[in-house]
């Protein structure tokens, strides 16, 4: 549970609009609702009838003031939680019945099924009991300087001052944390952007970058932080191995040594970390306070005066000669150059983000992270500082240890060489030899020379090495439990599972022991120290990269409290972490990338379904709208026509082949828009039908690429004509309408067909192209038993003009279906391989070029590319060669690789009588029959009631074009019988002239009983296709 974050002093139940108590007790009625229910609801723990009875007033509403519940997500223990009321529940009339019900919410803790007494709701269960959560010091600060502090500050700092001299150390030292201090920026930044949760660093990359990269680095760095523990170890066992070896106890030999007192180390951290967070801190603090007495021991011990002991081995307390000495650079040996002491001295800076890896333990982590991990850099930065300075005044380079070597009353001062001659010590002979054994150029341990007590700075070693390895050993299985609930990657959901009240990850624990033991067996790191660095500098990258990319999208949800950063000072972080990844070791470097690349590859494949929210999604819009207001810059060309569609799917599982046809000539080309019509009134329940994402779910398992788009409307038409002209953006809008031809439009009352050819009438007023597809089997797969339910795409009913009837929304009905995420998906004809059938086009009338273009997109896809496309136009007998020959010269300029064309002059033959009277039983029961009794007015008025009835008139003025549709499909059938599609030019119909009655007859006709599907296809007579090069 969590607690608000809003202070106890103020309480808004004081400002809340009172009702009377009379109305507190009403309950709700058939025809209204019970405001008191909301008080119960939305309101304060007191309940309405507790109040004071006041005079209503023209303020009442059901409006709540602001509150922490609002926006948070999960419950406050002992209280009930408050809910916002809905829009509809602020406007929506009392008195509709059809108003959804308030929520009804329970109480935390209690029960959520079944009635209860109010005695059984006033007993409150005991509270469950709080994790252990720590504050900035215990849990970041003093946490984070002891994963810095390591091996390095005691062992290798006095080296790296006598190879760079305390000059360039200090600038490796503050160039070190200017990188660190950079990441801690911008993780401050981060951590304070929102909430931040159990998982550390992959949390916040993840969060802010999305899964892709957050999975991948969170994956590597959970296994960098437990192979961490097996160096850190390995470290300490060492350290205990040549203690034992001085005082001559050897249990095997060195290597199997430091392998036993490993496995043991490790051992006894994992007890440690087992027993729970509170033992681990105190484990933490003991290390912090063992640490803190070892550098006071130092620091006593360059006040002390030098023995005659410190002196030979180079020690003579602070002289201003040794730091002006020591003060310049002194490069010895193979890595003796700046960047080689760089890349030595940078992992002891690293650890910054220990504090953040228990994000999941902290009180208040957008207060601790910032806090503690900006105020570990600066204390740990100023004790290397100081622990280079001092070591560098007080001790000489070079130095032979023996106490005899003192400068002798004989030799000449012009023989002796170097400063401890100044003192009284000749250290000629090592020093022209170069086999001086002490000195902070040749002896490590130089600081417990310098000490007041020397055991103390090796207890200070044990506790640098050991609190390292447990802070990774703690940091690992918390991040990668993290990494595990998100389900990323198979395999590893198992280690997600936590235990006890702070959600130990035990199982991750194990498998982080089991990674440590098998590389503390190795029992040397050497090859592997660099690539936990680079494991660890590529998070660093990460992380400043978020944090630059955050910025920069401009999101309004950025909105980080801690505002002392800079977007571009983040970029600079994140390129000199790349840059000093291959500074420390080239192939490292190129493995972390690698392995990176690798997850990242695999993330992006499998796609997983979560939404964080992250600066990549803010990216896209940028980029997206970006691009989408730079083509307003640009006049629309023909070499660039796009086929822009708007399919009338309905619901888009319900239209699988429709859909699967249009996306073969739209992926990854042009827009394609699926449009849902809900014909009902504008209510929630309406809104969220057409605008279910079940729909985009449905569509993104099909692989399909397309946008979907939800209307209300009264009626079918008034749908469509909104989907027309308000779907798309800018330039990319539709340009072309595919909808379903309407098999049922005689069974169907004439209102549906009527509305039918009205959506055809729109799209061509708006300049749009209309193709229609007609398959034998239908279209509609949502109900079995009525293959066309969707109102005027391809099926009918009768409440096609019933406006005024919010029950019967017929679009989510068929939504209903095969909307399941797990169902499986419909198989198709257009998602098999065509193989080599043909694809026949029959150009009967010049459009602007639609017509041939559909094809060749189609042949552009490899389940279309064996498919022959052939195209047929009418002509005469006497010139069919000639005419043949115009055609394909003006095909072969338009570069389709159409190659095969025919000319049918039987075109423009007579049907059949037969075929003519079938057509005229089909439009029969559709004419316009007038009694010769009634008045001649009658006719006229008639028809304007009904004006899809065809009178005698419009049979005779539209003689010619009927024939035509009739003997069509005799031509279609004799030459089409096995083709894969037919895509045949759609006639056009005068408004006014041809009824829509007699229009879908035409329609009908020409594509009745053909086996293959058929395309009927009207562009908007502009040219579509160009021969030109401009």
């Amino acid at each position: 549970m969590e607690l608000p974050a809003t202070s106890d002093g103020i309480h808004l139940a004081a400002y809340r609009p009172k009702i009377p108590l009379q109305l507190a007790n009403v309950k709700a009625t058939s025809g209204g609702f019970d405001e008191s229910g909301y008080y119960q609801c939305y309101g304060d723990e007191s309940s309405v009838g507790s109040r004071p009875s006041l005079a209503i007033s023209g303020y009442e509403t059901m409006d709540a003031q602001p509150h922490y519940d609002f926006y948070a997500s999960t419950e406050v223990w002992g209280r009930r939680r408050r809910f916002r009321p809905s829009l509809y529940q602020l406007y929506a009339d009392p008195e509709d019945d059809s108003r959804p019900a308030m929520y009804e919410e329970t109480t935390a803790g209690q029960k959520e099924k079944g009635d209860t007494s109010d005695e059984e709701e006033d007993e409150q269960k005991e509270p469950p009991s709080e994790p252990t959560r720590f504050g900035w010091i215990q849990g970041v600060m003093i946490r984070c300087m002891l994963n810095i502090w390591g091996v390095i500050l005691y062992l290798r700092l006095p080296w790296i001052t006598a190879q760079a001299g305390i000059g360039l150390t200090w600038v490796i030292i503050l160039l070190s944390s200017c990188i660190t201090g950079i990441t801690g920026l911008s993780t401050s930044t981060i951590a304070t952007n929102g909430k931040v949760k159990g998982g550390g660093t992959y949390f916040l990359i993840s969060r802010s970058l999305g899964p892709e990269l957050g999975g991948s680095i969170g994956l590597i760095f959970a296994f960098a932080n437990a192979v961490a523990v097996a160096m850190h170890t390995v470290g300490f066992a060492e350290t205990v191995s040549e203690l034992m070896h001085e005082n001559g106890a050897v249990m095997v030999d060195r290597t199997n040594d430091i392998r036993i007192i490993g496995i043991i180390t490790v051992t006894c951290l994992l007890g440690i970390s087992l027993a729970g967070m509170a033992w681990e801190s105190k484990a933490q603090i003991l290390f912090f306070l063992i640490i803190m007495v070892s550098f006071a021991n130092y620091i006593v011990g360059t006040i002390i005066p030098a023995t005659p002991e410190k002196q030979a081995k180079g020690f003579f307390s602070y002289k201003a000669v040794i730091f002006a000495a020591n003060f310049v650079p002194n490069w010895r040996g193979p890595e003796g150059s700046f960047f080689g002491m760089f890349s030595i001295f940078f992992p002891s800076a690293t650890g910054i983000l220990a504090g953040a890896n228990i994000s999941g333990d902290l009180k208040d982590p957008t207060v601790a992270i910032p806090r503690g991990t900006l105020m570990a850099i600066f204390w740990t930065t100023l004790s290397y500082i100081i622990i280079s300075a001092t070591i560098g005044s007080c001790v000489v380079r070079d130095a032979s240890g023996l106490i005899n070597d003192t400068l002798s009353s004989s030799t000449p001062a012009e023989d002796c060489v170097g400063l401890g001659c100044q003192y009284g010590w000749d250290f000629t002979e090592c020093i022209n030899n170069k086999t001086c054994t002490y000195g902070i150029s040749n002896y490590y341990q130089t600081m417990s020379v310098v000490s007041g007590f020397a055991p103390l700075i090796t207890a200070g070693i044990f506790g640098a090495t050991l609190s390292s390895a447990l802070a990774c050993l703690v940091s690992a299985p918390k991040v990668f439990q993290c990494l595990c609930k998100d389900h990323l990657y198979p395999f590893i959901g198992l280690f997600g599972k936590g235990y006890g009240k702070n959600d130990e990850p035990l199982r991750g624990y194990l498998l982080t022991y089991l990674i440590a033991v098998c590389f503390i067996l190795i029992a040397e790191l050497n090859t592997i120290a660099p690539i936990i660095s680079n494991f660890f500098l590529c998070s660093y990258a990460l992380i400043n990269f978020s944090c630059f990319h955050a910025s920069i999208t401009n999101s309004p949800g950025w909105r980080p409290s801690f505002r002392f950063y800079s977007q571009w000072l983040s970029l600079l972080g994140a390129v000199c972490c790349v840059v000093i990844m291959f500074l420390l070791t080239w192939w490292a470097a190129l493995i972390a990338f690698v392995v990176v690349f690798t997850l990242l590859g695999y993330t992006l494949y499998k796609k997983p379904a979560v939404n964080w929210g992250s600066s990549v999604q803010a990216s896209s819009y940028n980029i997206a709208l970006s691009q989408c207001v730079g083509l307003n810059h640009v006049e629309d060309h023909v070499k660039n026509y796009r086929p822009q569609c708007l399919v009338l799917t309905g619901p888009p599982s319900s239209r699988p082949a429709l859909i699967d046809l249009v996306n073969c000539f739209t992926k990854r080309l042009s827009l394609m828009i699926c449009g849902n019509v809900v014909i009902d009134r504008p209510s929630p329940s309406a809104v969220e039908m057409a605008s279910s994402n079940n729909n985009i779910t449905w569509l993104n398992r099909r692989s399909v690429k397309s946008f979907y788009r939800g209307v209300v409307a009264a009626d079918l038409r008034s749908g469509v004509n909104m989907l027309l002209q308000g779907a798309g953006l800018g330039r990319m809008k539709p340009n072309v309408l595919l909808m379903g031809f309407k098999n049922d439009w005689r069974s169907s009352p004439p209102q549906a067909a009527h509305g039918y050819i009205g959506i055809l009438q729109d799209a061509f007023d708006l300049q749009h192209g209309v193709c229609i597809l007609r398959m034998r089997e239908g279209l509609d797969v949502s109900h079995s038993s009525s293959p066309h339910v969707n109102p005027g795409f391809d099926g009918g009913l009768d409440s096609i003009n019933t406006i005024s009837a919010p029950s019967c929304i017929w679009t989510s009905t068929t939504s209903s279906v095969s909307m399941e995420p797990d169902e499986p998906q419909p198989s198709t004809v257009f998602e098999k391989k065509q193989g080599k059938k043909t694809i026949d086009v029959y150009w009967l009338s010049d459009d602007g070029g639609l017509i041939l273009l559909l094809p060749y997109l189609l042949t552009r896809r490899k389940r279309w590319a064996k498919c022959k496309v052939r195209v047929f136009v009418g002509g005469e007998m006497e010139k069919k060669e000639e005419q043949r020959e115009e055609v394909l010269a003006l095909i072969r300029k338009f570069r389709l690789g159409f190659h095969d064309v025919e000319v049918l002059p039987e075109v423009y033959q007579s049907p059949h009588p037969r075929n003519v009277h079938q057509f005229e039983e089909m439009v029969g029961p559709f004419r316009l029959k007038l009694k010769p009794k009634l008045d001649s007015n009658s006719g006229p008025a008639k028809q304007h009631e009904e004006p899809w009835r065809i009178t005698d008139q419009d049979l005779e003025r539209n003689k010619a074009k009927s024939l035509r549709q009739i003997h069509l499909n005799k031509v279609l059938q004799d030459n089409s019988r096995e083709a894969a599609l037919i895509l045949i030019t759609m006639p056009v119909a005068r408004r006014g002239v041809c009824p829509s009655m007699l229009y879908l007859a035409w329609l009908d006709f020409l594509s009745r009983d053909l086996k293959s599907p058929v395309l009927l296809v009207r562009g908007n007579q502009e040219n579509v296709l160009t021969f030109y090069c401009q």
